[in-house]
């Protein structure tokens, strides 16, 4: 009665485990690599902070499109005020001070007044400052669009890695299964031919241990596969596991010319666009400098909107054009202009450096894809050879012509190279992925995937 308890409790944990697991997978997303590149495009908070900083800079490029509107503004005041005035008599101070009255006569107001007035000014000639600023806005704008694709770009990249990072540790996970259950078979073959005496203790022994170091290994890339798991969910900010659908793959054929990469790159790469756009601010900080040279023109105007608590000096209304210009300051304008043009060196400096590492860059991406690819394939033939001689060494063994140690060999010979073929594959996706970003060609990654002529 015991032991039927007993197994009635283990029946139902086992029930309990299964339904626990399949809740699990249920709950777990499956996604293609465009699906998780469109999930992430909208959970990115760096790729969100990237959007908002183009909106900012694009809402204060088309604020600079008004600076040629006049400035109107209104300026009131509630004031105390006292005026004297002193009028003198001149030739009637005599007569006046027959009648009392003192000589100069003596005037004086005291009193409360409100002063609204509202003023305008237009700019005519600023020296070139308007035209300046409202350049240097769209430039920082479209250097804001720059980075935001550079970030975008960049995000794919990670996913890319993330991703085939999971598909990976998955199929590293399936082929340290059959190494180790291939490892339990032949341990079942030595211990049967052991019985019948045609193995020796060793032999048993020696399949005993390569059994357990390839259980070692099977649960390490277990708990890899987990990592890899949660990784591409924290990426893709999912409660859910995410398993990927979409295979690692290889296009047997080789890569276009290497040229053809340079010179997408040079054109199409958001960190030329960018440096570009912080040239073209550095050059109009050199226009906005050399404006403080200048005079500068305005028409302005001014209306009293409270007449009749207007001074005595106060006009009605005033309506004229101006002229400003400034023969000394305290802050060394030609040096200002100096420092700008320096910034602008700077700016054209950091341009240049960034094409040379460009190229450098995809001459080593285009590269690491070419060696992938050529691994992949030469490892296709190593991996048909090594089946062949696990199966050889197999059947020799059973007739007693090979020891433990070559099925032991020849079964972790096929695992590594497969494994090898799968690490191949990976580098290959995530150089490709590398390369395309780095050409300014991230966008064309999903026409490479349709290509793929060999998958995994």
């Amino acid at each position: 009665m015991v032991d039927l308890n007993r197994r009635f409790m283990v029946l139902a944990a086992c029930a309990v485990a299964a339904c626990s697991v399949e809740a699990q997978t249920s709950s777990s997303l499956h996604l293609s690599l465009e699906d998780a590149r469109q999930r992430l495009l909208g959970v990115s908070d760096a790729l969100a902070a990237a959007d908002a900083n183009v909106r900012g800079k694009q809402t204060l490029s088309e604020a600079t499109g008004h600076l040629r509107l006049p400035d109107i503004s209104l300026d009131a005041g509630y004031l105390q005020f006292q005026k004297t005035l002193e009028l003198p008599l001149g030739s009637l101070a005599p007569v006046a001070q027959a009648y009392g009255i003192p000589s100069p006569l003596r005037f004086e107001e005291r009193d409360w007044r409100f002063r609204p007035m509202l003023t305008a000014v237009l700019p005519l000639y600023t020296g070139g400052k308007i035209p300046a600023a409202q350049d240097a806005a769209a430039a920082a704008a479209r250097q804001a669009s720059a980075e935001r694709n550079q970030q975008a770009d960049t995000i794919s990249t990670q996913l890319v890695q993330a991703y085939f990072g999971e598909q990976l540790a998955t199929q590293a996970l399936a082929v340290r299964k059959d190494v180790r259950d291939g490892l339990n078979g032949h341990l079942a073959n030595a211990e049967k031919l052991e019985r019948e005496g045609f193995a020796t203790k060793a032999q048993r022994l020696q399949a005993t241990v390569a059994r357990d170091s390839a259980e070692r290994e099977y649960q390490k890339a277990s708990n890899d596969r987990d990592t890899a798991t949660i990784t591409l969910a924290q990426l893709l900010r999912s409660q859910s596991p995410v398993h990927a659908t979409t295979p690692l793959f290889v296009i047997q054929a080789p890569m276009d010319a290497r040229q053809g990469y340079v010179d997408s790159a040079l054109a199409n790469h958001p960190q030329i666009a960018r440096l570009k756009a912080m040239g073209e601010q550095a050059a109009q900080g050199v226009r906005v400098a050399q404006a403080e040279l200048k005079p500068q023109i305005f028409l302005f105007g001014s209306y009293d909107l409270h007449r009749r608590d207007a001074l005595l000096f106060d006009p009605d209304w005033v309506f004229g054009i101006g002229l400003k210009y400034t023969f000394l300051s305290g802050r060394d304008r030609p040096r200002q202009i100096s420092a700008a043009r320096d910034q602008q060196e700077q700016a054209e400096a950091g341009l240049r450096e960034a094409e040379n590492q460009l190229v450098i860059g995809v001459t080593r991406a285009w590269n690491e894809v070419e060696t992938q690819r050529q691994q992949y394939l030469l490892l296709e033939s190593s991996i048909a050879q090594a089946k062949e001689n696990l199966r050889l060494q197999q059947l020799s063994f059973r007739e007693g012509r090979a020891t433990s140690l070559d099925v032991i060999d020849a079964q972790m010979a096929l695992g590594g190279a497969q494994l090898e073929r799968l690490q191949a594959a990976y580098t290959y996706d995530v150089a490709l992925a590398q390369l395309l970003e780095i050409s300014g060609q991230s966008a064309r990654y999903d026409e490479y995937v349709r290509r793929a002529d060999k998958v995994w």
